[in-house]
């Protein structure tokens, strides 16, 4: 292909640009039928839908627009499925698509395709598209029969056929071309006119004027009687009446929908919000704990504060004196500290001789507690350790003041422990749920309270656990929770109050206000509720 500068130009000869021309045009044919084929290995492997297009048709009016869109692409498939029918040796003689239009309608007659693509071969060596219209007309001529009344004819456009006709609308994209009308037209608006380059448009009759004006139209001088006006006018009324109705109630019927599905949306944003209180006045109370724990963690740091200081005190004042001047003497400062704590230890000590004059009036277990904690406390004001262990073999712990104040702290809760182990057994219909949650608390001091409980009452707690191995049945009266956790009433509590058909009827607590109090549920999609804090 030749590329022209202006300085070269004078020094070209025909010959020359002739051939770049030939190049050129040969050029364009050729990208032109491989424009077609990359549209086919578009449309047959589907590529349009990796780029988010729903159909070819779709990708051909958002992709090619500039380049003529779906029309043209459909123009150019058509040209090549035109060429793929005629066999090796006509195939050449068809140089580009737009020659195919006037041969599309021989598509499906193969036979009758060869033999108009062969007249117009003869002729020319290489066809124009008229030379190809003129060959189909050959081929296939124009139905002339005259089987048409009178009454048939009067119904068509009289419209004038003329040879040429040429669009005189400057909007039009053939404006000043000039064309053939080879067809009646197909309403009274318009006319099929066939190009010079082969190419056959649906073309309105304002946008045509043949060169001696020979198109006439006659249909917009139509008129009709009265009558069929007033009736006309009517129905057309009716009609407008008729979409204004439908287009009021599809509004209605839209409004009403958005408005349900709204109400739909707050009623969940609420319920989302109280979830979502009670979620947030959880953890205030749980922080609310955890600052009374902190607080009293800061008060034992500052008693140990001070007894560390006071410690530190009296270490200062045995090391004022050399240690010569010791001997198996202590300094007054030193003697009177002393002193001081052994006072204070003995105030808590328990007098033993109050016990022998009065034993406690509870049990036995708790007079050999007090002892141990005599022992204890006086073990540890006189530096004994005989009363030291004479306390551990009491309490039943190791011979250390740790292991005994921790036993002492357990042997503390054995009377409160009996007693509320005691209270929810005689509760009647006592299940091991209530009983559980109560001896989890003294778990550590079982055998403890165990010791002090009567044969029925151990008898009972016996009976109780093994229930609870048992596997519980929703029946009425059962306190459930739906078992779907994606569901807004799997947190909210609820009592089986019927059985229906093998489904149990829950009345939920939150539904106590609703004018719906009740739902029917198979067993598999309730669970049995386990409190607020589940």
């Amino acid at each position: 292909m030749l590329t022209l500068d202006t300085e070269e130009t004078t020094a070209l000869d025909y010959s020359v640009v002739n051939a770049s021309i030939q190049e050129t045009f040969t050029a364009i044919d050729k990208f032109e039928w491989q424009a077609i084929d990359e549209l086919s290995l578009m449309r047959d492997k589907g590529y349009y839908f990796d780029g988010g297009h729903e159909s070819f048709e779709d990708y051909c009016e958002n992709e090619l627009t500039k380049h003529g869109g779906y029309r043209r692409v459909r123009d150019l498939l058509s040209a090549k499925k035109v060429v793929d029918t005629l066999p090796e040796e006509l195939r050449v003689k068809i140089t580009k698509p737009s020659q195919t239009r006037p041969l599309l309608r021989l598509v499906k007659t193969p036979d009758k395709l060869e033999q108009a693509v062969a007249i117009a071969a003869k002729e020319k060596p290489f066809p124009t598209a008229a030379d190809f219209a003129l060959a189909v007309q050959k081929v296939v001529p124009k139905n002339t029969s005259p089987t048409r009344t009178s009454s048939t004819k009067q119904e068509k456009v009289k419209t004038q056929l003329c040879n040429f006709a040429t669009v005189s609308s400057l909007s039009h994209p053939r404006y000043g071309e000039s064309g053939v009308i080879e067809a009646d037209a197909p309403n009274n608006y318009q006319q099929i006119v066939t190009f010079s380059d082969g190419e056959r448009l649906l073309v309105n009759n304002s946008d045509l004027a043949d060169l001696n004006d020979a198109i006439v139209s006659e249909s917009s001088g139509r008129t009709y009687p009265k009558e069929y006006s007033e009736a006309i006018a009517a129905i057309e009324e009716r009609h407008k009446q008729e979409l204004e109705r439908l287009s009021q109630e599809m509004r209605i019927g839209l409004q009403t929908e958005a408005t349900a599905k709204a109400e739909e949306q707050v009623q969940e944003q609420i319920q989302s919000l109280q979830q979502l209180f009670k979620q947030q006045k959880e953890e205030n109370i749980q922080l609310q704990q955890r600052l009374s724990e902190m607080e009293g963690l800061r008060k034992l740091e500052a008693e140990n504060q001070q007894l560390r200081q006071r410690i530190q005190d009296l270490e200062n004042a045995v090391e004022q004196r050399p240690s010569q001047q010791w001997g198996n003497t202590m300094t007054q400062q030193a003697t009177k500290a002393l002193n001081k704590q052994v006072k204070q230890a003995l105030e808590k000590t328990i007098d033993l001789r109050s016990l022998a004059q009065e034993p406690p009036k509870e049990n036995a277990q708790e007079c050999l507690r007090l002892m141990g904690m005599a022992l204890k406390n006086l073990a540890s004001a006189m530096n004994n350790t005989q009363a030291l262990e004479a306390a551990a073999i009491i309490l039943g712990s190791e011979p250390t003041p740790t292991a005994i104040a921790y036993r002492a702290e357990q042997l503390e809760m054995l009377p409160q422990a009996v007693s509320d182990i005691r209270a929810v057994l005689a509760k009647p219909g006592c299940s091991s749920q209530e009983f559980w949650a109560v001896a989890q608390e003294y778990e550590v001091i079982k055998s403890d309270y165990w010791a002090e409980l009567t044969t029925q009452e151990t008898e009972l707690i016996s009976t109780l656990q093994n229930a609870s191995l048992q596997p519980r049945t929703i029946g009425i009266g059962s306190i459930v929770a739906h078992a779907d956790p994606y569901r807004t009433l799997y947190l909210e509590r609820g009592e089986v109050v019927d059985e229906v058909g093998g489904k149990v009827v829950v009345a939920w607590d939150h539904w106590r206000n609703e004018l719906k109090k009740t739902q029917s549920y198979s067993r598999e999609e309730l669970r049995f509720w386990q409190g607020e804090n589940q």
